[in-house]
């Protein structure tokens, strides 16, 4: 069974997957899809119809507004705002206060095991690559290549990542052959926008 403590605000229509937990003061709104064993820390908003997949971590005041896609494994780190807006305006043009039918809602897709650093900004709409990394302050406000590690505002490419998070080292003799100092994994850049993990023997 889930995990939802007596302070959080689950809404009914919610779907929360085995093994998750919702804590304190953390808010998740109706249609929203949690997979298995996610975490959703204190005081995070998860918004209407968001759907996150398996062993995502949200971590304390992030903000995941829909339409948000999250893939598996994905890291989202204490107060990362992911916006739904183009255009945000409290008011239409003639004075009158906006309603949600004045709007069209468009969101951030994160793909699998990506992570977002502390208090970073994603500006949808924008997709965040498997197993990027996007460093913590950055505001994102173009795609993010897989693997692909941004930093800065706005964010910028500053190297690549492998799958354990660490900053992938590249071969003196081959540039465009990188190896995980975490695990040993080789990855080899197939373009200058595309890394991909090599197979092992």
């Amino acid at each position: 069974m889930p995990r939802i403590v007596d302070s959080a605000d689950v809404s009914d229509a919610a779907t929360i997957g085995e093994g998750s937990s919702v804590w304190h003061l953390a808010q998740v709104r109706e249609d929203a899809v949690l997979g298995q064993n996610c975490i959703v820390g204190r005081g995070a908003y998860i918004g209407t119809g968001v759907v996150m997949g398996d062993n995502c971590k949200v971590q304390n005041y992030a903000l995941v507004y829909e339409p948000a896609r999250l893939g598996h494994g994905v890291f989202i780190g204490p107060a990362v705002v992911l916006t739904n807006d183009h255009n945000p305006r409290a008011v239409n043009p003639d004075g009158t206060i906006k309603s949600a039918h004045d709007w069209e809602p468009v969101g951030v897709t994160i793909e699998d095991g990506a992570a977002i650093g502390a208090r970073a900004v994603c500006v949808a709409p924008v997709t965040i690559g498997a197993w990027a990394t996007v460093a913590a302050g950055a505001v994102v406000t173009k795609d993010v290549p897989a693997h692909a590690l941004v930093a800065g505002v706005p964010a910028r490419r500053i190297g690549w990542v492998g799958r354990a998070g660490a900053r992938l080292v590249a071969d003196e003799a081959d540039p465009t052959r990188f190896t995980c100092p975490l695990t040993g994994a080789t990855y080899r850049l197939t373009n200058p926008d595309t890394l991909e993990m090599e197979e092992t023997e």
